[in-house]
């Protein structure tokens, strides 16, 4: 057999139930473009639609881990400054991030018996302490924590954050990235609406990508505003797990990739977009955070599940490899509408 008809009698003789398929090796220059459908009409579209979502004035602060009882974690949130971390029941806290009394910052503050104590002048702040200080609403999902902020937010206040369906947790392997960019929340969601790059942009991780079905411009159902792609996701060389997936916007800052079809049918990779607001140099900051919650139904998956200790940290750097790539792509994309 000849070395060029290798990776076919691979593929023939491959057994067809499992979930890695083998990949021939493909001339990147040489991929069918994309650039005719990504039309930016259409893009821009559906960017539109999801900005007009409620989001209920709730913003992703973090990951559920990185907030903790034994220290304040201390971040911007559309321009308002917030300190987060949980009471003695392991709940969620939330509030503004500087001391009534001087300003000083509470992230800097020491935990004790599940409130913060100022390291300035010892004043103590949590629900019901502190005169002046009064928590934010905050929501903690399992995989991410959230707050509500009704005046950089200004809409209607919900009660929770919309919230994606997800795959139980018990049963899945979660991990949150998080990398900041110099641009707009809307460019971050242009960026995951639009999924003809993915093979150009990503060919370290997405292979034999095909847009299925995309939303039209205008008088869209609310069930219709999905992309639907095939897509083989790159695990090593030469290996890749083939999927057909959906991408929706559930609210203005969100993009959810849902597994529809294939191996972890269910499972989700969800970005979420929070603005941080203005730096010093007068250009907008967001963060980008992007959870995945994956999940199997074959019964290997228990392995993995008992290795998501060491899983997340390579989850996590996959996510960042990309999103280093997505966060040049979406400040180019600020960078050409501020000019």
């Amino acid at each position: 057999m000849s070395a060029p008809d290798a990776p076919g009698w691979l593929a023939r003789r491959w057994p067809r139930d499992w979930p890695l398929r083998p990949l021939p090796r493909v001339d990147w220059a040489r991929q069918p473009p994309t650039y005719a459908a990504a039309r930016p009409a259409l893009i821009d579209a559906a960017v539109e639609r999801a900005q007009a979502r409620p989001s209920g004035n709730w913003f992703v602060l973090a990951a559920s881990r990185k907030i903790r009882a034994d220290r304040p974690f201390g971040t911007t949130v559309a321009g308002t400054e917030v300190v987060a971390w949980r009471d003695g029941q392991g709940r969620l806290v939330a509030g503004p991030g500087a001391c009534p009394h001087l300003g000083a910052p509470l992230a800097l503050a020491a935990s004790d018996c599940g409130a913060l104590v100022c390291r300035w002048h010892g004043l103590r702040v949590g629900p019901g302490a502190g005169a002046g200080w009064r928590p934010f609403p905050a929501h903690d999902d399992g995989v991410l924590a959230w707050v509500r902020l009704d005046a950089a937010g200004g809409e209607e206040p919900l009660g929770a954050p919309v919230v994606p369906a997800r795959p139980p947790l018990r049963t899945s392997v979660d991990s949150v990235a998080t990398l900041v960019g110099v641009c707009e929340p809307a460019d971050i969601v242009a960026n995951r609406l639009d999924p003809w790059h993915g093979s150009w942009f990503h060919p370290y991780s997405f292979s034999r990508l095909s847009v299925l079905s995309a939303p039209g411009e205008v008088d869209v159902a609310e069930g219709d505003d999905r992309f639907v792609v095939s897509v083989t996701f790159r695990v090593a060389a030469g290996l890749g797990v083939p999927v057909r997936a959906e991408f929706r916007c559930p609210d203005p800052r969100t993009v959810v990739m849902r597994v529809v079809d294939g191996e972890g049918a269910g499972s989700v990779v969800e970005t979420h977009a929070t603005p941080r607001g203005r730096a010093p140099d007068g250009r907008p900051r967001t963060a980008v955070t992007e959870a995945v919650v994956a999940s199997s139904g074959r019964p290997g998956f228990a392995f993995a599940r008992a290795a998501a200790p060491a899983l997340r940290p390579v989850m996590r750097r996959a996510a960042a490899r990309l999103w280093r790539d997505d966060l040049a792509y979406a400040e180019r994309r600020y960078e050409l509408r501020s000019m």
